[in-house]
């Protein structure tokens, strides 16, 4: 077995174990002690928990690699590979209940993500990439939509604080326009899988931190769908778009995409 693929058994083991420990606060979140970071943006002691297992195991297993994660400060390695951590992606979704949030671990190395693994542990789900491998849901191989037109599909419109509600909402429009159905499930991870497994026919951003997106970008790629080329490195230092989708409606997403984010800025810099 290459150390890649130990790293992926790693990995995909280690999210379940922690699916299970964030279960249990899911379970009690009557007692659940959770902060605002800003608009929109909670973290519990579930993320710090979680978060704080993940990288323990890492450390034990993998005690040179690097690791970079949400809620806790940058461990920085000596092998040349990192571990990006997302302990529960979808919080906001956690905190009130909602069971859409899943557990996030990519694997990056020389500016490429080479590994990731999301585990939903609401349906028992777990999506597993390792690049150049066919992208798998418990085990078994899956693909993205094909023939899917946009006005027959669903595509998925990400939002956060770190962006203006006016670059959106022109991107949900000409969705609409062309006849798709959009969905927000507040996890860009778990929409990212349902690409990934033909649910959805692609997703847009207009920025997500490294830990949001580099596993699920790994997967749609892997399933044989379209993902705008990025540096790892360079979405873990300062995260970015991610633009996600089958080969039949990739370049329109692109384009609507870009005609609302461009617009946006323009409109910005030159009111008049």
């Amino acid at each position: 077995m290459s150390r890649l693929s130990e790293r992926r058994d790693f990995a995909t083991e280690i999210c379940k174990q922690a699916g299970v420990m964030a279960k249990k606060f899911f379970a009690d979140r009557v007692n659940l002690v959770v902060d605002q970071k800003g608009a929109q943006d909670w973290v519990s002691e579930a993320d710090r928990s979680v978060e704080t297992f993940i990288r323990q195991k890492i450390s034990e297993a993998w005690p040179k690699d690097g690791i970079y994660g949400e809620e806790h400060g940058a461990v920085a390695g000596e092998s040349g590979f990192d571990w990006v951590i997302d302990p529960i992606d979808g919080t906001t979704n956690f905190v009130n209940g909602i069971p859409a949030w899943t557990i996030v671990l990519a694997g990056v190395t020389n500016g490429q993500t080479e590994i990731g693994v999301i585990h939903d542990p609401n349906v028992d789900e777990t999506f597993v990439a390792t690049r150049g491998e066919t992208a798998t849901l418990n085990g078994s191989p899956i693909r993205v939509a094909s023939g899917v037109p946009l006005r027959d599909g669903t595509v998925a419109v990400g939002y956060s604080n770190r962006i203006e509600s006016r670059h959106v909402l022109p991107v949900i429009e000409d969705l609409i326009e062309h006849g798709a159905m959009f969905h927000r499930n507040a996890s860009g991870a778990l929409s990212l899988a349902y690409v990934a497994a033909g649910r959805l026919l692609g997703y847009v951003e207009e920025h997500m931190n490294a830990w949001d997106c580099l596993a699920g970008q790994l997967l749609v790629a892997e399933a044989g769908g379209v993902v705008e080329d990025q540096n790892a490195d360079a979405m873990i230092r300062d995260g970015g778009r991610v633009i996600a989708g089958t080969p039949d409606v990739f370049e329109t997403l692109r384009e609507i995409a870009e005609n609302a984010w461009s617009a946006q800025r323009l409109s910005k810099r030159d009111p008049t």
